[in-house]
């Protein structure tokens, strides 16, 4: 998917945010000058044994909790996903790039409750030396995700 082509033709406002190469959400905070809970990380998650898949989006410093997420959807069985999932689900997607609009690709897209205290949302864009900076009321607009606390803080 081609986020800003998307956004463009939403006709959402966003900044585009040249960085380093980067391979994570925290590195790309570090790079971006961003404190790593302003910035959110995608993960593709696998439920009921690759029955359905969901894109979780969560602030960069947090660990998806997958027993509080199994709990949101009901009671499934929830796993991370594997690189190779994440190829075959986002063809398009430079390797390791999952953008945050899960609904482009046929998966419900889960937000983070923490992420609803900011006014903007900032995620990597196409490839690991972009990301995009929106307003988080145009995020909730566009995918309207499933939002719950999906996350424990890291030790």
């Amino acid at each position: 998917m081609d986020i800003q082509k998307f956004l463009g033709e939403k006709q959402v406002v966003f900044n585009l945010l040249p960085h380093r190469e980067s391979f994570d959400a925290q590195r790309m905070a570090q790079t971006l000058h961003v404190p790593g809970r302003e910035v959110a990380k995608t993960v593709l998650l696998r439920a009921d044994r690759g029955y359905a898949y969901f894109v979780a989006v969560v602030p960069a410093p947090e660990h998806i909790d997958l027993p509080r997420v199994a709990e949101l959807l009901g009671g499934s069985q929830v796993e991370l996903a594997s690189e190779e999932e994440l190829a075959a689900r986002c063809p398009d997607c430079e390797c390791g790039v999952l953008p945050p609009f899960g609904s482009e690709y046929g998966m419900q897209t889960l937000l983070d409750s923490q992420l609803l205290g900011d006014e903007e949302i900032v995620f990597e864009g196409n490839t690991h030396h972009e990301a995009i900076r929106m307003k988080m009321a145009d995020f909730r607009r566009l995918e309207q995700p499933l939002e719950g606390r999906l996350t424990t803080r890291k030790a």
